[in-house]
């Protein structure tokens, strides 16, 4: 008896020491797991709506038919999401009496239209038909970028998905993380390094205005008041925006005005030609760091294509809410 009174201590820390280990296992493998459920995937939807790209695309498609104007402030849309608290679907709410979100923001108020907000609209409506409740508006922002760049002629790539939707914006930060048409170089490299893109990147993204237009007020300074522009251009211009502020103000011009619909690298030469439409485009090339990029690219269309469509990749990962943060909005203006 004396013997087993003896043992029995042992054989009980032994078990208390299996059962630790077992319960260091189990919170391993679910923090692994945890891990592995905030990933995006290029297949994340595969099972739950296998039509989602299709679906996407189809609406699109006949939006940018009708105006392709639509797929440029699309792509730009992607990239104004994604500087203010990641690419959340937060640029999408609308303003209401107690709420004032990014819309109205300085960057976007003007540059992006009514009218695109409305084509979102349409494919989540689409998308909801075919698969309810499912697929995020984070998500759709992010599908419809890659897919108005290659309708327009451009690269596509895989996009991952599984990002959930914001139930917050920031107007503060639209204002002051995304970089404005008057920007200096190092300004436009400060402003996307802190979103984590490198120069390289910051150049191969800014190459999207190879398609789209601009308001006068966005380059008005620019063509009568900077001296690195082709002299003929800004007289170009000029007619088309006068000087006085509040006169043409909304009078449009195109970022690219050889291929203006087409997504290719004319956007590059006409840097190289000092014919760059904005302040900030021209910065990229006017004796300064990211000069041999510009060049590169001009050189390049394939290269271009690749490094814009890793970067597109690359600026999809800031920040986005996985797993059970956020929301599935089931309207991408307000929150459930």
């Amino acid at each position: 008896m004396h013997l087993i009174i003896q043992d029995q201590p042992k054989i009980n820390a032994h078990s208390n020491n299996q059962i630790m280990v077992l319960f260091a296992l189990i919170a391993i493998l679910l923090c692994l797991g945890a891990s592995s459920n905030a990933q995006l995937s290029t297949t994340y939807y595969s099972n739950t709506c296998p039509n989602l790209s299709s679906t996407v695309q189809s609406v699109l498609q006949s939006a940018i038919s009708q105006d392709a104007r639509v797929g440029a402030t699309l792509i730009r849309l992607f990239y104004h999401d994604c500087f203010v608290n990641g690419c959340d679907g937060s640029i999408l709410l609308d303003d209401t009496s107690t709420f004032t979100g990014e819309k109205t923001a300085g960057p976007n108020k003007d540059s992006l239209t009514t009218k695109v907000y409305q084509v979102v609209d349409d494919i989540k409506t689409a998308v909801e038909n075919a698969c309810s409740g499912i697929v995020s508006c984070a998500d759709i922002v992010s599908l419809a970028a890659m897919n108005s760049v290659s309708i327009l002629g451009g690269p596509s790539w895989d996009v991952k998905l599984g990002r959930r939707d914001s139930t917050t914006a920031s107007s503060s930060g639209a204002n002051n993380n995304i970089p404005g048409s008057s920007s200096s170089l190092q300004n436009l490299i400060s402003s996307f390094s802190n979103q984590g893109l490198s120069a390289n990147e910051m150049v191969a993204l800014s190459g999207a205005h190879t398609v789209g237009q601009a308001r006068c007020t966005s380059f008005r300074s620019r063509i009568y008041s900077d001296t690195n522009i082709y002299s003929s251009y800004a007289s170009q211009l000029q007619s088309n925006c006068p000087s006085t502020s509040g006169s043409g103000d909304d009078n449009l011009s195109p970022l690219d005005f050889q291929t203006p619909t087409s997504f290719d690298n004319n956007y590059f030469k006409n840097l190289q030609n000092f014919e760059g439409l904005l302040h900030s485009d021209q910065e990229l090339y006017n004796n300064g760091s990211t000069d041999s990029l510009v060049t590169k690219y001009s050189n390049n269309a394939n290269t271009f294509s690749s490094d814009f469509a890793a970067a597109m990749i690359k600026m999809g990962d800031i920040s986005p809410l996985t797993g059970s943060q956020g929301e599935i909005r089931k309207n991408c203006r307000v929150i459930n």
